[in-house]
């Protein structure tokens, strides 16, 4: 099956850099009933971004002008842990996220975000010290993600590499998930299968 194409990513970012964000922090279990993505971005860290009234959170990050467009979060340390719940990504890219940058994630969570096309770009604290304070001096500043080469990057700032998943890597480049990479060799299994028949 066909997903989306990831190569390179040039964008605004948008900081929240709390540590130790969990899932239920990033979509409440209250909105997990749902069985498809659609909406899900209206729910993203929906408990920080809503009052009790439900209206918008003019403190919180994602509710102000310099987030709206970004495409890229820079979030804190060990972001993503909790439970295992595969929404968490969903609701990310339904806002319209394609890559988070963090010294560290949460395992499964970094499985599911590769799963759904959202990049989790891991770098060191030094880095990420250095792209926290070279954001907080401009506020569009742009961060090139290129999955090629495996590395990001911002104006001043020499191309950092990253690690990421040879196969995961290798789907996201050809704009395919796991089913869709299996089925590019169905001819050669046929031909198997009617040698052997």
């Amino acid at each position: 099956m066909s997903a989306p194409k990831f190569t390179t990513l040039t964008a605004r970012c948008v900081v929240l850099s709390n540590n130790d964000v969990d899932t239920d922090q990033i979509i409440p279990a209250r909105f997990l009933k749902v069985t498809d993505k659609l909406g899900l971005g209206e729910k993203l860290f929906c408990d920080w971004r809503y009052l009790d009234d439900g209206s918008p959170n003019p403190a919180f990050i994602l509710n102000q002008a310099q987030a709206k467009g970004a495409q890229i979060l820079v979030a804190g340390n060990n972001f993503g842990c909790g439970s295992s719940r595969e929404h968490a990504p969903w609701a990310l890219v339904g806002w319209g996220f394609q890559a988070v940058i963090s010294p560290m994630f949460a395992d499964i969570f970094k499985g599911n975000s590769l799963k759904n096309g959202l990049i989790p770009v891991v770098i060191q604290p030094a880095a990420h010290a250095a792209l926290l304070a070279a954001r907080a001096k401009n506020h569009d500043l742009p961060v090139t993600v290129d999955l090629r080469a495996s590395t990001v990057a911002w104006p001043g700032q020499d191309p950092i590499s990253f690690p990421i998943d040879p196969f995961s890597r290798a789907c996201l480049l050809d704009g395919v998930d796991e089913l869709g990479y299996l089925q590019k060799f169905a001819g050669q299994a046929r031909a198997y299968e009617a040698r052997h028949a």
